[in-house]
């Protein structure tokens, strides 16, 4: 069953959230600190008393209430999600998937153009957000990809695309690979590329730079990954319990994965955080990274690929061709992990241009266009 969903936040929560971050116990910082060792206070006590005193969730969410919110429950787990059906009733059907810190808010700057000519589907991955936290095992990347299946299925879709970053990626990427007769395409903007001394291919200077970039992530694992992908629940009590815990955990990626060319506001990041804070989230959520695959997963169907230059990591495509049907693919001279919430108009529009070329020449190669 579908039902429809409105978003209320309970006030004793909202009060909740100022009392706590009225009282927080802040460390001490050494001189200069700046970015040496970690997030810096005086920026962070700038977020949180903004968050306290001048941010409006009530407003925010009104806003998000304008859209037709819907939860179901797959195997045993709600499933909240948007679903916005274009004007155009022979559209396409369309799933977007975010990531982690992310949410389906990533997408809401990419919903109008998109829905021109895509019946949208947004949801909030298992344990994220209004999706709520899972209580069992097992809830890794392709248990969400049949999730999705079985959504697409009973929203009446018999074919559709995917899309997705982050962890969307890699769950459009499932979803292709479990359901790929009906999946016309995957487009990803995030698609880590592991180094192949043995692969037999030519690598460009830009190549050879991207794969070190890469192999010095390997070596050097950055320590929010460590501890979700290790211990999600220790540190869940302690982001579940401070806020102004779960502030610097989640702007801290904001702040580094962003390019500052195309900044995302501190409305938009306070909105993404007071989700996973008022949802309680925190914990679940990171349970995807214990959960998730270190495997590459086989996906038969065409794939697009857009390339942000101050992502994470660039994907490198001479090694992503090994192993996956390329038919499209996009460099970009900005924007960065947050693609959809940075350079919305980029990413919509190479969505568009891969899907429409999906559809209109599905054995057609189309050419490399770069922007």
């Amino acid at each position: 069953m579908i039902k429809p969903f409105r978003i209320h936040i309970p006030q004793a929560d909202l009060d909740d959230l100022t009392d706590r971050l009225a009282r927080t116990r802040w460390p001490n910082e050494v001189d200069g600190a700046e970015w040496d060792y970690g997030f810096p206070l005086a920026r962070l006590k700038e977020l949180a008393e903004y968050w306290r005193t001048g941010y409006d969730w009530r407003a925010h969410e009104a806003r998000l209430n304008e859209l037709p919110h819907f939860t179901t429950e797959i195997d045993g787990q709600n499933i909240h999600f948007v679903h916005v059906r274009s004007a155009n009733p022979d559209a396409l059907a369309l799933i977007l998937t975010h990531g982690w810190p992310g949410s389906f808010l990533e997408f809401l700057d990419v919903i109008e153009p998109l829905s021109r000519d895509f019946h949208l589907v947004i949801p909030s991955i298992p344990g994220y957000g209004f999706s709520g936290p899972t209580h069992q095992r097992g809830w890794d990347i392709g248990h969400v990809a049949q999730a999705w299946a079985e959504l697409m299925h009973r929203l009446g879709y018999e074919r559709y695309g995917a899309q997705g970053g982050d962890f969307g990626s890699g769950i459009s990427l499932a979803l292709g690979a479990v359901a790929p007769e009906q999946v016309v395409g995957v487009h990803v903007n995030y698609l880590p590329t592991r180094p192949d001394p043995e692969a037999p291919v030519e690598l460009s200077a830009t190549d050879e730079a991207r794969l070190d970039r890469i192999r010095h992530l390997m070596v050097n694992r950055p320590p929010y990954q460590a501890l979700q992908a290790t211990a999600p629940q220790t540190i869940g009590y302690a982001l579940t319990d401070s806020p102004v815990g779960q502030l610097a955990w989640i702007a801290e990626r904001f702040a580094q994965w962003t390019d500052p060319r195309s900044p995302i506001s501190d409305d938009r990041m306070l909105t993404d955080i007071s989700l996973y804070w008022l949802t309680a989230t925190a914990a679940s959520s990171a349970r995807l990274h214990r959960e998730a695959p270190r495997r590459i997963e086989p996906c038969p169907v065409p794939l697009g690929v857009a390339v942000f230059p101050r992502d994470i990591t660039q994907a490198v495509r001479p090694l992503v061709e090994r192993l996956y049907d390329v038919r499209h693919w996009s460099e970009f001279e900005r924007g960065g992990h947050f693609a959809a919430m940075e350079v919305p108009d980029l990413l919509a529009q190479d969505v568009r241009d891969f899907f429409h070329a999906c559809t209109a020449h599905d054995q057609e190669t189309p050419a490399l266009s770069r922007h």
